[in-house]
């Protein structure tokens, strides 16, 4: 084929595991890989009511274009609910509504990130950012994690002896992949060091809302009084993923930016979708349907760590996450995950190495657990049937 690609395409490259984990989608397939939310407590009914409704009430607005911030009634929503929840004081005009939470990563790659520039992680963090990020040919740094979040020192080290930082990108809310949450004490301790610097932060929470103990910690962004913090959000964890219903927070001066850049991308997100949420939260219980799926993923989450602290051999450790959809697996050093999926899926259970969490590669022993979208018979299933086949790798 004659024509000539952008160099930044060499870059780009498919998932080791893309081919194997298609054939996850078969029904008698027990998969633990996907982030799946259980469509079982998807408001179907509901949703055929509120499409009724708009289409008779404001069908001509709802198949207009919007403009490219939003729907100012669901923006403002938002803006309600973030500061309720996570103290985060923004109003509607400091949020932009984007096409899932993905094509915020894309546009802070977009707006941020030259060839070289360096992007600070945690190790490990989520798959989909690095490949949002690698499209505009960065370096990656992960910053040394622990259960509480980046290790501030570490963090300080590396801003202090590296240059041409412009990015650093942080999941402190049951984190994707290890369900890890940052302490209160991490996040005060973070935004001060980076304050001192001056770099740009991407705050992004996705699961925050879906706690099944304790209390909501504050986000870093309510703690960030210099603009540097920019908060993600989205309805696919907590409503409906097909709505592909995201949003992104960030001081004025910041969303004018991304304003533009989403102009140049897809001029504005589907009205219909936004006013339908809009609509819904209007006339349904929008709180109460978040409560119901918070807690079957509680109890599924349950289930997970109960099977695992039965069945699993010596040597095997995870995560015991407080809300989220996953939870980490760290392996015996001898075994590498990649295998164990092989034999796995001739079991018919599935789930995600760890290695493509690490935007340098190189861990080969952790591996991903999703919860959220299997019954509890058939979590305690695939739990029995993975922990079979890592005492088989020892036999």
């Amino acid at each position: 084929m004659r024509m000539t690609f952008a160099k930044r395409i060499d870059s780009l490259r498919a998932s080791d595991i893309r081919e194997i984990l298609k054939i996850t989608q078969r029904a008698e397939v027990i998969s633990f890989a996907g982030g799946l939310p259980a469509p079982e407590l998807f408001p179907v009914a509901e949703m055929k009511e509120i499409s009724r409704l708009l289409m008779e009430e404001s069908g001509r607005v709802a198949l207009q274009y919007s403009t490219t911030e939003g729907y100012e009634p669901l923006r403002q929503k938002i803006a309600a609910r973030i500061g309720c929840k996570f103290h985060t004081q923004a109003s509607a005009e400091e949020v932009m509504i984007t096409s899932g939470s993905q094509q915020a990563l894309d546009f802070t790659g977009k707006l941020f990130l030259d060839t070289g520039d360096v992007v600070l992680c945690e190790s490990p963090t989520y798959l989909a950012a690095i490949s949002a990020f690698r499209a505009y040919q960065p370096e990656f740094i992960a910053v040394p994690t622990d259960d509480d979040g980046m290790i501030i020192e570490e963090l300080g080290r590396i801003l202090a002896t590296t240059g041409n930082v412009k990015l650093v990108y942080v999941i402190p809310d049951f984190q994707n992949p290890t369900g890890r949450t940052w302490s209160l004490d991490r996040r005060r301790r973070f935004i001060e060091t980076v304050s001192r610097y001056g770099v740009a932060v991407l705050e992004d929470n996705p699961y925050g809302e879906l706690r099944f103990e304790g209390e909501i910690l504050p986000s870093i962004k309510s703690m960030d009084y210099e603009g540097l913090v920019i908060g993600t959000g989205t309805f696919s964890k907590t409503f409906c993923p097909g709505m592909r219903i995201g949003w992104l927070v960030a001081a004025p001066p910041v969303i004018e930016k991304y304003v533009l850049i989403k102009q140049g991308a897809d001029l504005c997100t589907s009205m219909r979708n936004q006013m339908e949420i809009d609509l819904f939260m209007d006339r349904f219980d929008f709180e109460g349907n978040l409560v119901r799926l918070t807690e079957l993923y509680r109890q599924r989450r349950n289930a997970m760590v109960a099977a695992l602290e039965t069945m699993m051999p010596a040597g095997v450790s995870f995560t015991r996450p407080q809300g989220g959809l996953f939870l980490w697996v760290t392996l015996p050093e001898r075994i590498k995950a990649i295998e164990l999926l092989k034999r796995c899926l001739e079991q018919n259970v599935a789930f995600v190495p760890g290695d493509s969490f690490f935007p340098n590669g190189g861990v080969e022993n952790t591996l991903r657990l999703n919860y959220s979208n299997m019954p509890e018979d058939r979590i305690r299933e695939g739990v029995a049937r993975l922990a079979a086949a890592i005492r088989s790798m020892d036999s």
